[in-house]
């Protein structure tokens, strides 16, 4: 169960999003939408890799400037 203490004051908006950013690290979300289908693992292997190969370029692209 998510908690966001609301100091005094504080509007339900500022409220609202500390929730909203809270449940979305929980990954809930992220994790139901993966279990709706189902993936191969070759597939979901590759997805990583090409994941991880296109970080990798952004950082060499953002070392060489």
């Amino acid at each position: 169960m998510i908690v966001i203490p609301v100091k005094e004051g504080e509007t339900i908006d500022r409220a609202l999003k500390k929730f909203k950013r809270k449940f979305e690290k929980t990954g809930v979300v992220k994790e139901l939408r993966t279990r709706q289908a189902f993936t191969k693992p070759s597939v979901v292997r590759r997805r990583e890799i090409i994941k991880a190969a296109y970080i990798q370029q952004l950082q060499d692209a953002s070392q060489e400037i």
